[in-house]
């Protein structure tokens, strides 16, 4: 991977009481700003957390016309399909 790299700090999480302004949210728009920026990689954890950080994110960018792109996740390699659950399954499709 030859891109860039920026490190929020964090997940939105309102029970924890961090939201957007408590990450380095207002930092990544600044740097997509310019327009040299075309797409938009998204690595959050597959959790409730990191699931509406990578939603908030992607709605913010939206205006900006970039490519916003995640991280697969899903099944591991070598995960018994037998113990998979309904929402592992439907994000490994």
């Amino acid at each position: 991977f030859r891109g860039r790299y920026h490190v929020l700090g964090g997940a939105i999480s309102p029970i924890e009481g961090v939201g957007p302004d408590d990450l380095r949210i207002r930092e990544l728009l600044a740097r997509l700003a310019d327009g040299s920026v075309t797409e938009l990689i998204l690595a959050t954890d597959p959790n409730l957390e990191g699931e509406a950080t990578a939603t908030y994110l992607a709605r913010m960018v939206k205006p900006m016309g970039l490519r916003v792109t995640r991280l697969a996740s899903g099944l591991p390699v070598g995960g018994d399909l037998e113990y998979a659950d309904e929402v592992t399954l439907g994000r490994a499709f």
